[in-house]
């Protein structure tokens, strides 16, 4: 071997402390390259790391405030309802009694023409009456009799407008009158109704039993004749004679027509009583419900 290849040889084992030194310092740079990618692919996983990987345990004031939030809501919401229920139910109550007042004012004007009718049937039943017990002086007013006997017994059935006390009554609605007092005036003014009901079923029966008396005193064909075109009763000038005049006939009918005086009375006391009554119950209504007169 000659002498440049031995140094040459040497040369290759042995490197200079410069180029010593300069593979050093590389080395550390790329360890520390690798230590910062490291670091920047750790965070970078960090940071894209899905949120529902991260929990947080509620307190218990937490859940205290959501129960009561929803507690709140809740109650709120009830409380709202309820007004708004009430209110229409107020409505609905005001909306009522303005009727049932508009109906007992008309039954007001009602109640004074049946009372008024009935006061006349009654005058009527009393000649009537006072004829039959009269024999001797029958020939001399058979004309009014015959009048008579067909005005007389005549009733007209009360006419009241109960509309808005049937729709209380059977829609359940009397529950929304606030004032149990109001409510049970309003009961007791129609309870008077079925009284006066129960009279004018007694006074038909009579009446039945009064025109089979009347039938044997009075001529039918005197009656026909008194009938005008219109169907109007005009009452004759003259005494034309009656059927029958003995007396067990006219006490029969005199018997049936006191009867029917006694019913006609009863309903003229109960209509009176049923007019004072709902004249009584406007005014309260009224001042109830702080309506107009």
């Amino acid at each position: 071997m000659n002498k440049e290849e031995k140094n040459q040889s040497t040369n290759d084992g042995l490197q200079s402390p410069e180029n010593n030194l300069v593979n050093h310092e590389s080395s550390i740079v790329n360890e520390e390259h690798q230590t910062t990618s490291n670091q920047l692919q750790t965070e970078e996983m960090e940071v894209h790391k899905h949120p529902h990987h991260v929990t947080h345990k509620k307190k218990w004031g937490e859940y205290l405030l959501e129960f009561f939030m929803l507690f709140l809501a809740v109650f709120l919401g009830f409380i709202a309802e309820n007004i708004r229920e009430n209110k229409v139910e107020k409505e609905r109550e005001n909306q009522y009694i303005e009727s049932l007042v508009a109906d007992l004012k008309a039954d007001q004007v009602a109640l004074s023409a049946h009372i008024e009718n009935v006061s006349n049937g009654i005058r009527m039943m009393d000649t009537l009456i006072y004829n039959l017990n009269h024999h001797e002086e029958i020939a001399a007013h058979t004309g009014e009799m015959y009048y008579l006997a067909r005005f007389a017994p005549r009733l007209m059935p009360l006419n009241i407008n109960n509309r808005t006390f049937e729709q209380l009554k059977n829609s359940g609605s009397f529950r929304l009158i606030h004032s149990i007092l109001i409510s049970n005036k309003i009961m007791a003014y129609y309870e008077k109704l079925s009284l006066i009901r129960l009279l004018e079923s007694v006074n038909e029966t009579e009446f039945t039993e009064y025109k089979k008396a009347a039938a044997k005193v009075f001529d039918p064909q005197i009656f026909v004749s008194m009938e005008s075109t219109s169907g109007d009763i005009t009452r004759r000038n003259d005494n034309p004679p009656l059927k029958h005049t003995d007396a067990d006939r006219l006490e029969e009918l005199a018997i049936f027509s006191v009867y029917m005086h006694g019913t006609k009375n009863g309903i003229q006391g109960a209509a009176d009583e049923m007019k004072r009554t709902g004249s009584a119950l406007i005014r309260d209504l009224q001042k109830e419900y702080h309506l107009e007169n």
